[in-house]
């Protein structure tokens, strides 16, 4: 296992990059974090931290890292509203590949000996394909922000070629679990609806609900992250449970979790939304020795205990 004494965390602030941030300080690895706070939030940072305001699209974040030259980077600053992504393609490829590249290249020239790059699973394969999606699955991007995210991981292919950086792309399924966004698009179902049961709000389903997703706990999250770090690996790996779970089946779950008494409401569908997505995380539990540990009923009681108590 290499040792790391030095650690950067863009994004850090926010959901999973706070949580990674914690577990890189129980190792007792100096963390460095740079967020500019769009998602994130100061609340999230951890005080052993030391952290600085900065976008990832800065002149200033590719001097930073130029000068820390940290051991190790996980890359988690990212604009992750996929609606904003199809309003506004070159805002969002501006922080996701620009970003990332931005990151990525001044890491290689730094010598780190590690990047870890989080990228998004539940948004790279088509829903024309039965689920679920393993590594071999054939990519179709569609939204602009899945588009950026495939550009990413492209350009760290890249670096690595050219300029031997030692990467590795967690392609994620539907994260979810204590910190994550209360609302707007940074917020996932589970968050909103665990918000607005537990406050009386009425619940809308956007279509019939029968989309499924694949629901990975941050915990697990975490863990695929550190393993990735650990292990001498570079490439790409799914990080998912595998299980289709339908957002009728998550109302059901969080409402009996909650108390709420509600009747399920139905809006309009979103368009363009993928409609079943799950990821083959074999190569995963193979290469990097990761398998999901927490059920989804558990991650559930954990996270709605968490909104409770905010």
């Amino acid at each position: 296992m290499p040792k790391y004494k030095t650690a950067l965390v863009t994004g850090g602030a926010g959901f999973i990059g706070s949580h990674i941030v914690d577990a890189l300080i129980r190792r007792r690895i100096k963390v460095y974090v740079i967020d500019d706070l769009s998602a994130g939030s100061r609340k999230n940072l951890n005080p052993n931290a030391t952290f600085y305001k900065m976008s990832i699209v800065d002149e200033a974040a590719r001097k930073f890292v130029a000068r820390l030259k940290p051991d190790v980077v996980f890359h988690l600053a990212a604009q992750i509203d996929v609606r904003c992504s199809v309003e506004d393609p070159p805002a969002d490829a501006r922080v996701n590949v620009m970003g990332t590249l931005n990151i990525a290249h001044a890491s290689a020239k730094a010598g780190v000996k590690k990047f870890i790059f989080t990228s998004s699973g539940g948004a790279m394969y088509p829903d024309t394909l039965k689920p679920p999606y393993s590594e071999k699955t054939p990519d179709e991007p569609l939204s602009p922000y899945a588009i950026a995210k495939r550009s990413a991981e492209m350009y760290l292919d890249f670096e690595h070629r050219i300029h031997g950086l030692k990467y590795v792309v967690l392609r994620l399924a539907n994260a979810y679990g204590p910190r994550q966004a209360l609302r707007g698009g940074y917020a996932g179902v589970i968050s909103v609806f665990a918000r607005q049961m537990l406050a009386g709000q009425k619940v809308v389903i956007n279509g019939t609900g029968k989309q499924t997703r694949d629901y990975v706990f941050v915990s697990d999250i975490v863990r695929a992250h550190m393993l990735a770090m650990d292990k001498s690996v570079t490439g790409t790996f799914n990080i998912g449970t595998g299980v289709q779970t339908t957002v009728n089946t998550l109302f059901a779950k969080i409402k009996h979790l909650s108390g709420f008494k509600q009747k399920e409401l139905h809006g309009p569908a979103c368009k363009g939304e993928v409609m079943r997505s799950a990821l083959d995380a074999r190569k995963a539990a193979k290469e990097l020795g990761w398998k999901p540990e927490v059920s989804l009923e558990d991650g559930l009681k954990k996270t709605v205990l968490w909104f409770k108590n905010i």
